[in-house]
């Protein structure tokens, strides 16, 4: 889907908007105004705090206590995302933290590095700033593909790897080349490339078009009103849109350019933990045929599982049924092929 050309400066805040409204044009109102702080550290049984990686300040949400377990969050989200996933791991007993990449959340917002290689890092470098000697990854959309880049990249930090809705890397840059289906299905990629426009639209109207994305990419069981107004609330912080937008820039403007070929390269190097790879049947942005080919870059236990009925976020369109598949493999002992 092509990202719609909608005004393009924000409109003022309408204090007056209830999040809880349910009826049809409660889907369409204004998103609350609400400080960044307020919307990106929510009361619940986790606790915030922020901890330093790789030169700059990230934002964790954490439950429970174990063997880590680390949740990387997609576009247009935020650690908020894995809200179920957090207390499900907690009460089968893992120390689960959900991470604000760089540039959303609370986390800090730099001028640059926001390609894959320098954000595995920041995810590697959490690893270490929480003090475990490993973690399991477990990667949603953008955040799957940096699970992806960190097993390749630091495989002794990386126990685990659970991806969805995203293929590995290698895989995911040959359907957007090669596959005119893949192609057109990740049309807001190709968006992204314009200059400025993007952000703008992304945050006008207090961020209305990622309450579409969200509704857009998700199957029949859409997202609750109160998470996608906490979507658009989280955009709206300043900065937010163009941090979120870079990953995108640099993933497809450096195909050509030696930095681009060097990491497709590196990709190459076989992932060596078990993985496990879920995507929903009805994803509309990332084609089932296009994430389905990934195993062939891992060389350990691959477990593929497609969840019929479920669109771009199933973690959050059923997160019974994801949040059972993930602990029952976590705690497999011998998880095969």
């Amino acid at each position: 889907m092509t990202v719609p050309d909608t005004s393009a400066a924000p409109a003022s805040p309408d204090p007056g908007h209830d999040p809880s409204a349910g009826s049809p044009a409660a889907r369409t109102a204004p998103a609350p105004a609400v400080s960044g702080a307020s919307v990106v550290r929510p009361e619940g049984p986790w606790t915030h705090r922020d901890v330093a990686a790789n030169g700059a300040r990230f934002h964790i949400a954490e439950m429970g206590e174990g063997p880590l377990v680390l949740l990387l969050h997609g576009f247009p989200q935020f650690w908020w995302t894995w809200r179920h996933q957090l207390q499900a791991l907690s009460e089968a007993g893992f120390r689960a933290v959900a991470m604000d990449l760089r540039g959303v959340g609370g986390s800090d917002r730099t001028p640059r590095g926001y390609d894959p290689a320098n954000l595995a890092l920041d995810i590697t470098g959490v690893i270490r700033s929480l003090g475990e000697p490993d973690a399991a990854l477990v990667g949603h959309d953008l955040g799957g593909y940096l699970a992806w880049t960190a097993a390749v990249m630091r495989p002794k930090l990386v126990r685990r790897l659970a991806v969805s809705s995203m293929p590995h890397p290698r895989r995911w840059r040959s359907a957007m080349l090669s596959d005119v289906k893949q192609s057109a299905a990740g049309s807001y990629v190709w968006g992204f490339q314009q200059p400025w426009l993007p952000e703008r639209r992304l945050v006008a109207d207090d961020a209305a078009l990622v309450g579409r994305l969200m509704r857009e990419w998700s199957g029949p069981r859409l997202p609750d009103d109160d998470a996608v107004d906490a979507y658009r609330r989280a955009m709206s912080i300043p900065s937010t849109a163009h941090c979120s937008i870079e990953p995108y820039r640099w993933m497809v403007r450096s195909m050509a350019r030696p930095d681009g070929i060097q990491f497709n390269r590196r990709m190459k190097r076989p992932v060596r933990v078990p993985t496990l790879h879920l995507h929903g049947s009805l994803d509309p942005v990332m084609r089932t045929r296009s994430a389905a080919g990934s195993g062939e870059y891992v060389e350990a236990p691959y477990r593929w599982r497609l969840f019929d009925g479920l669109g771009h976020f199933p973690h959050e369109e059923d997160p019974a049924a994801f949040s059972t598949e993930l602990v029952n493999w976590l705690k497999d002992p011998e998880p095969d092929r």
